[in-house]
């Protein structure tokens, strides 16, 4: 684990306290109110004020983009986001924490019933703007299309798309309330979940997060981070290979 010193302190929180980006827009990594917000990544972020003695502030957004944007500009200390290569100017991201599935819903009489059938001509995925998945799909796909929005499932819905797109959980949860879609069972992407920093923070800094991050999993954090959030199905990320023994 890296030596904490009042510089790391310094560097990762030039102002005062940390300042944390929280995603309320991702039910996994976080729940409740931006008065009141709770999950895996509010407890990491309060773990990592805990071992640099900083007061934490939570700064709360509903959807991943605004978490990036603030990170970008200057006005959030920490993020928990996907890692994708559009961010990684910007971001330094430790190994991933979790991952989850992205995966897809069709209508029930539609004829797309892999993932491999999506990438087609004619095909228009809805999906959460500025998300990890919408990142993936839109550098991925040969020739299926995006429509971008609040939320992909609102957009297939609202303008009769042939396939929506997101994480797991809610999309689960979407067809389980509508008897006329289903759920492409087979995930298109696991989305890396990571803690990071501005790529401007000093390499102790940045390895500090990266040795934490690690830390946490190996000792069952996380994992208990997720089932107090009653988010249990998520999956723990394994640990990066030089932690592995």
């Amino acid at each position: 684990m890296t030596i904490v010193t009042a510089a790391i302190a310094k560097d990762l929180a030039p102002t005062g306290p940390l300042r944390a980006a929280i995603n309320l827009g991702n039910p996994v990594l976080a729940q409740g109110t931006p008065a009141a917000p709770t999950g895996v990544t509010v407890d990491i972020a309060r773990e990592v004020g805990a071992r640099l003695a900083l007061q934490v502030e939570l700064i709360c957004f509903d959807a991943a983009r605004k978490s990036y944007g603030a990170m970008a500009a200057g006005h959030a200390d920490l993020c928990f986001l996907a890692v994708e290569p559009a961010r990684e100017a910007e971001v330094a991201f430790t190994a991933p924490y979790v991952v989850i599935d992205g995966v897809f819903a069709v209508r029930l009489d539609s004829d797309i019933t892999a993932v491999a059938d999506v990438d087609r001509p004619g095909v228009r995925i809805g999906v959460k703007r500025g998300s990890a998945y919408d990142l993936f799909l839109s550098r991925t796909l040969q020739h299926a299309s995006v429509v971008r929005g609040l939320e992909g499932v609102d957009e297939f819905r609202a303008q009769g798309l042939e396939v929506a797109a997101g994480i797991r959980q809610p999309v689960a949860d979407f067809v389980a309330s509508h008897d006329d879609v289903r759920l492409i069972e087979d995930p298109f992407m696991q989305i890396q979940q990571a803690v990071g920093t501005t790529t401007t923070r000093r390499p102790e800094t940045v390895r500090f997060l990266r040795d934490l991050v690690e830390e946490l999993k190996a000792d069952g954090f996380v994992a208990e981070a997720l089932r107090r959030a009653d988010q249990a199905d998520a999956t723990v990320a394994p640990l990066a290979p030089e932690w592995r023994t």
